[in-house]
């Protein structure tokens, strides 16, 4: 055997494959149930005889593998047995990889026969095959029919290959796309072929069918989207040979990047720059503008609650984005803020402007934009994060009073463990006892309901500030979540071994009654914390009890030992 030779670490097919798929694998290679096709330095593919005959592809070497199979386990599972057949196949072969396989063997054959002897052998093949038929009949139509008959055959092309017929599930879209794949094939080739105002209208028309037939679609995969990209390029690349009327091109693709449902034109003004050339840019930039100006600007609470017709149809994003990348190249921050300002009907709008201002070196902008977009929704619920970013700014322009008050009436509007520390590293331990003392005021008269815990903050705030003492006081007297108390024990241990000790058993008999390995798993992690916190004796007497009571959750015993 030679160096060149394809070799495939056997260890790693083990690792990829699991012992039992290994094993399988390995008898179908020994019982000569592959037929490789062809090879090359970092490929195998071959046909595995089964059940059924699969087609199998094996790629890498040494320890680096992958690759793929038509086999319903390579969907579910990953590595299956044909791959490992292969992959062993390849291993035993002798030959170098340009001699191996029978797609070498049928190339020689092939060779010596006549070019007349060649296409009778393929119009023969053509005839029970479908599929081979409708693809050659395609490339045909290229050559000889002129654009009127070659755009109908292939819009008939498109029209066929993209119609799902009802809904097309995920095993059978792989053979969909593929099929769609070709006829895109055909139209790619008109593009050298001198038929490029052609490839144009085709690929327009394969966008249209493929957006239209995603719906019904389960492109888990993302084979639609690999599909318009594809598209796209043939589109660009037609474009590039063409050399379309630059406005009328402009005004096309503006159409289509604001009422393309995927996405598929987004940034055409940028990827078609080269094609729409100083016209078209200006067209494009101008249709923008136009429509941007008859977008009624979107400031406040009622902006974000309400829709209008004229809202409906508009995407102030998308134009928004368009039109930014114009001022962008003119270096106009000053439009690239007015563009942002338009749409204000959200805090996280605001903050978006902020932070927009900030990092292009507008701090004292930025700051007002923050303020006002706290003003403008007092009244709505509190953006934690709006008013971080205030604070912050505040905080840099040396208004630190002015910082604290804010961080203190957004704790008593929608206290959060967050604003506590900011308050705290603001407003120093006056500023906290003063927030948990408020904390302690609302929880007066409130208990524990199916909705949450009144007391989990105070508890977090707690835990935080490691006061241990009060916090076990406060679960005593109002209650906190299982999970919030278990977060307790575990950081109070050292001073509080008994509640942690007495929290972890009621843990253990909860897991203990749902049952199952994870359960059971964090069953032992609890006896083991729990044997750190008391007597052998009190533990020994503790897993008695454990087995007295779960004694039929057998699988546990197995792990109590």
């Amino acid at each position: 055997m030679t160096e060149s030779r394809t070799r495939f670490d056997v260890a790693t097919l083990r690792e990829l494959a699991g012992d039992k798929v290994f094993a399988r694998g390995e008898a179908y290679c020994s019982q000569g149930q592959v037929d490789i096709l062809t090879t090359d330095a970092r490929r195998v593919r071959a046909q595995v005889a089964g059940t059924e005959d699969y087609r199998a592809e094996v790629t890498g070497r040494g320890s680096e593998i992958g690759g793929s199979c038509s086999c319903p386990a390579f969907d579910d599972r990953g590595f299956c047995k044909h791959m490992v057949a292969v992959a062993l196949a390849t291993n035993a072969a002798d030959a170098e990889p340009e001699d191996v396989g029978a797609l070498a063997r049928i190339r020689e054959y092939l060779r010596a026969k006549s070019i007349d002897a060649l296409i009778e052998m393929i119009v023969g093949f053509i005839d029970g095959d479908p599929t081979l038929f409708r693809k050659l009949d395609m490339a045909a139509s290229t050559m000889s029919a002129d654009d009127k008959t070659l755009e109908a055959r292939l819009r008939k092309a498109i029209d066929d290959e993209t119609r799902t017929r009802g809904y097309v599930e995920y095993r059978a879209v792989p053979g969909w796309a593929a099929g769609v794949d070709e006829v895109l094939d055909v139209v790619a080739d008109l593009v050298p072929s001198g038929r490029s105002v052609l490839a144009l209208r085709l690929a327009e028309h394969a966008f249209d069918r493929i957006e239209r037939a995603i719906g019904s679609i389960d492109d888990s995969d993302g084979h639609c989207g690999g599909l318009l990209c594809r598209a796209q390029d043939i589109h660009l690349s037609a474009a590039r040979a063409a050399g379309p009327e630059p406005v009328l091109f402009a005004r096309t693709l503006f159409a289509r990047e604001m009422k393309g449902e995927y996405d598929a034109f987004d940034g055409a003004s940028t990827i078609y720059a080269d094609v729409l050339g100083a016209l078209g840019l200006a067209e494009y930039r101008r249709l923008a503008a136009e429509a941007w100006e008859k977008l009624p600007p979107k400031v406040g609470p009622q902006a974000g609650r309400l829709s209008s017709t004229t809202d409906a149809d508009a995407n102030y994003d998308l134009l928004m984005h368009v039109l930014d990348g114009f001022a962008e190249s003119d270096g106009d921050l000053d439009a690239r803020i007015g563009l942002r300002a338009k749409e204000l009907s959200s805090p996280w709008r605001y903050l978006q402007l902020a932070e927009f201002c900030l990092a292009h070196g507008r701090a004292d902008e930025a700051l007002r934009r923050a303020e006002e977009g706290l003003w403008v929704f007092e009244d709505d619920r509190l953006d934690e994060r709006l008013v971080l970013l205030t604070v912050e700014l505040l905080s840099r322009a040396g208004r630190c009073k002015e910082a604290e008050k804010l961080l203190q009436r957004a704790f008593e509007k929608a206290p959060s463990l967050q604003l506590y520390e900011e308050l705290c590293r603001i407003g120093g331990s006056g500023a906290g006892e003063a927030a948990t003392k408020f904390l302690r005021s609302q929880l007066a008269g409130k208990a524990p309901t199916r909705w949450g815990f009144p007391a989990d903050l105070l508890v977090r705030i707690m835990i935080h500030d490691r006061a241990f003492d009060d916090a076990w006081a406060t679960v005593r007297k109002y209650g906190v979540s299982s999970s919030l108390r278990e977060t307790l024990a575990a950081a109070s241990e050292a001073t509080h071994p008994g509640e942690a000790i007495e929290t972890y058993a009621t843990r253990i008999d909860e897991l203990a009654e749902v049952g199952g390995a994870p359960a059971y798993e964090e069953v032992m992690k609890l006896l083991l914390r729990m044997a750190g916190l008391r007597s052998p004796k009190e533990q020994a007497a503790h897993i008695a009890e454990l087995k007295l009571r779960f004694g039929r959750k057998r699988n546990l015993m197995k792990l109590i030992g």
